[in-house]
């Protein structure tokens, strides 16, 4: 289990146990008291905190932990899943936009295309990334990437974390809606198996963009929402602090979609979140969308594409 050095409010009880826990691991000395007792006990409580507090996680907890800073991004997901990846750049219409990146590589020694949103780790990859809000380049691209792997038969993985399209006015100028129309479209004729992972924040048309797949699967504590839970309490309620409000009434969990029948399964994260282990994390994930291509790679692309529509068709039928 990795270090955390950042804790949500809800997990301040936690914060003070692995902080004496550290004092004590300090005070140790090799002609010292022997303190491996104590830790070994306030290690047990720390566990069994976190099994206690993350079992019974509201919504708007769940949008934290889902938001939290160090919680492996796209690019750590690529990096760790593909191999021999080679980026692409460029909507070859506008511009690059590192919101979004994509290329091509090798998953499980299958050659495919991997694309993502990316937030950034750090504050100088945040800026460079815009946060992972895209701008319509963004969407033009990975329009053009799912293009290729049309055209060459490879199977396409797109990891989502957004928390949704960038609202700024160049962006509507340039055709914000029509690009992420397009990108839907786009996913729904292609021709190939797409597996889309909810790795962090779903949100709105800016994830959906990239997650019309033939599977979606979502990271336990992910969120995925047709608004955020702030935007939302700030129309509704006319109070952004009615968020927590609003995360509960969104349905955004990765239960209440499973059990809407809006994703196909449920990944299972490390106790206390994908960001205390991220390395177990992205390899669930990657055992997640390995059990689910293989049974798409035997299914005929006219059929494959006939059915990914209907299961758009279905969900519009069955919340209506």
């Amino acid at each position: 289990m990795t270090a955390v050095h950042q804790y949500l409010d809800f997990e301040k009880p936690i914060a003070e146990l692995e902080g004496k826990i550290e004092e004590l691991r300090r005070l140790s000395d090799p002609e010292g008291i022997n303190i491996a007792e104590e830790v070994g006990r306030l290690s047990e409580k720390v566990e069994r905190l976190l099994r206690t507090t993350y079992a019974k996680l509201t919504p708007w907890q769940k949008a934290q932990v889902a938001r939290h800073p160090e919680r492996p991004k796209a690019l750590a997901y690529i990096e760790a899943l593909i191999t021999d990846f080679t980026p692409l750049a460029g909507d070859r219409a506008f511009a690059d936009d590192a919101a979004v990146i994509g290329g091509l590589g090798r998953f499980q020694g299958r050659a495919v295309m991997a694309i993502g949103t990316e937030k950034g780790s750090d504050t100088e990859s945040r800026l460079k990334h815009n946060f992972g809000m895209a701008r319509p380049e963004g969407y033009r691209k990975a329009q053009r990437l799912v293009g290729l792997a049309s055209r060459f038969g490879m199977p396409v993985l797109s990891f989502v974390d957004t928390a949704g399209a960038f609202p700024g006015v160049e962006a509507e100028s340039r055709g914000q809606a029509e690009a992420i129309a397009r990108s839907i479209e786009t996913l729904l004729e292609a021709p190939v198996p797409i597996i889309a992972t909810i790795i962090g924040e779903g949100g709105s048309g800016g994830a959906i963009a990239l997650a019309a797949g033939d599977r979606v699967l979502m990271l336990e504590h992910a969120i995925y929402s047709v608004i955020s839970p702030e935007g939302c309490a700030s129309i509704l309620w006319r109070d952004a602090a009615a968020a927590p409000a609003a995360a509960e009434a969104l349905k955004l969990t990765a239960e209440d979609l499973k059990r809407m029948a809006l994703i196909d399964a449920v990944i299972a994260e490390p106790l206390g979140g994908a960001h205390r282990d991220p390395a177990a994390t992205i390899a669930a994930v990657g055992q997640a969308i390995e059990a689910e291509l293989t049974p798409l790679l035997e299914i005929e692309a006219a059929v494959l594409k006939a059915r990914r529509g209907e299961k758009y068709l279905q969900m519009g039928r069955d919340l209506a």
